[in-house]
């Protein structure tokens, strides 16, 4: 693994570049031997620095967990990261894109749990259980990397390029409807741009979740009642900019409007 002291480095990069909205180099390029362990090593020093100046964690993202944004990232396994408090968006809100760097939107399901789920041997049934409600979501993607030639190892320690999610209106259990079939209609000022179901997501969106409780029973750790978790694209990312007006169709899960200003 990287020293300590470079690990604390380059999350002091990441802070750095999440406050001015810029860009740093690829980690890869200057650490060609940074592992898939280093990179959470970073995004956990820059979310306990976040956690210690008062931000409060709300759940988790997954990323990375359809073909379709397998393809556009030319990465072939899931990741995460984590939400903070204030960067959760209402249907309807006005973002500020100059808050992001590579300001891109994707299309997904988020879950809120009723109970912990851990692992090692969680399944999609025991995922299902333990979630209250799912609920449309945007997640706004924000990259303080650069773009080209980036590997797993440089997005896990941008904390997976999370940077806000916009949340629906209609809440689900998922008993109430096969969330396998729910679809994405992305829209940008008026003209589809993606669309996509969320079967697209490891083959039902909450096999996310079951995922993510596995990965962190390595750590001993698990999910807690309440949190958040944004289970992965369904769409590829979509690019937008200040005055770009943004609507997601949901079928039976309703819509999602927001504005970027």
């Amino acid at each position: 693994m990287l020293p300590p002291e470079t690990i604390a480095t380059i999350a002091a990069e990441l802070a750095e570049a999440d406050r001015t909205r810029g860009v740093i180099p690829r980690i890869t390029a200057r650490y060609p031997d940074a592992t898939v362990e280093d990179s959470y090593a970073i995004q956990g020093v820059w979310r306990d620095r976040n956690i210690a100046a008062g931000r409060r964690l709300v759940g988790r993202k997954i990323g990375l967990t359809s073909k379709a944004m397998q393809q556009a990232t030319g990465i072939t396994e899931p990741d995460y990261g984590v939400m903070f408090d204030d960067t959760v968006y209402r249907s309807g809100d006005e973002i500020e894109a100059a808050r992001f760097s590579n300001v891109r939107i994707e299309v997904e399901l988020a879950f809120v749990l009723r109970e912990p789920l851990e692992g090692p041997d969680c399944t999609l049934e025991d995922a299902l259980a333990a979630i209250d409600y799912a609920v449309p979501a945007l997640e706004v993607l924000n990259s303080h990397i650069e773009l080209e030639g980036r590997t797993i190892v440089d997005t896990i320690s941008d904390n997976a390029a999370y940077g806000a999610m916009v949340l629906g209106d209609v809440h689900k259990r998922p008993d109430e409807i096969d969330l396998r079939w729910v679809p994405g209609v992305l829209s940008r000022n008026g003209e589809i741009e993606e669309t996509g179901v969320a079967a697209g997501v490891l083959g039902h969106p909450a096999t996310g979740v079951a995922w993510l409780a596995n990965k962190f029973s390595q750590h001993g750790a698990r999910l807690e009642a309440g949190e958040i978790i944004l289970a992965g694209s369904f769409t590829r990312p979509m690019w937008v900019s200040a005055g770009d007006e943004v609507r997601c169709e949901y079928g039976p899960m309703g819509e999602i409007t927001c504005r970027f200003v």
